[in-house]
């Protein structure tokens, strides 16, 4: 069954048929993009992490990493690209060759099973989650797209993170006024 044009809000049923099924391809890959961090779990990393934040927990100054550092350790680094088959950067792309090209970071929930100890070697999966829309907001027409990575050490999960952004046509500056 179709989407009716009111459902689409403004969408062209071709287009919002294309986004769904390149959803589902990129979906089928399952968890992708698999990278190792590029440094161990660190103290030196930890100590200025924490100095940031502002933390002075002594529990993270003797060998353990705060959970929410989980995502510092395989991070990109400056200047650095997502691989080729990075799930969420591939629909990112999909949803901007279809015209959406604003984007705006929604929401993230995190779960962390356990804190990281100096000297383990992190690395992390990014699998597509979900695919919604379009959905019309006050920001515009578009998609919510959620990823899901999951971090490892060797075989052990031990944080995952949902993210999810809104992939948008803006609104135009007459329709704001």
């Amino acid at each position: 069954m179709s989407a009716g044009t009111d459902e689409l809000f403004g969408v062209d049923e071709a287009v919002h048929a294309e986004v769904m099924a390149e959803a589902e391809r990129i979906k089928a890959l399952g968890e992708a993009a698999e990278r190792e961090a590029r440094d161990p779990v660190n103290q030196p990393t930890i100590n200025n992490w924490l100095e940031a934040m502002g933390y002075d927990d002594p529990r993270w100054k003797a060998g353990e990493a705060p959970p929410s550092m989980a995502q510092v350790w395989t991070m990109y680094g400056l200047g650095g690209k997502p691989p080729a088959d990075d799930p969420l950067h591939g629909m990112m792309r999909v949803l901007t060759d279809a015209g959406f090209t604003a984007v705006l970071g929604t929401n993230c929930e995190q779960e962390y099973v356990r804190t990281l100890r100096v000297g383990e070697q992190v690395r992390v999966t990014t699998a597509l989650e979900s695919v919604v829309g379009p959905k019309r907001t006050g920001m515009g027409v578009g998609y919510f797209v959620t990823s899901r990575n999951t971090w490892y050490v060797g075989d052990e999960v031990v944080a995952t993170m949902l993210f999810r952004v809104l992939k948008f046509v803006p609104r135009s500056k007459e329709t704001t006024a």
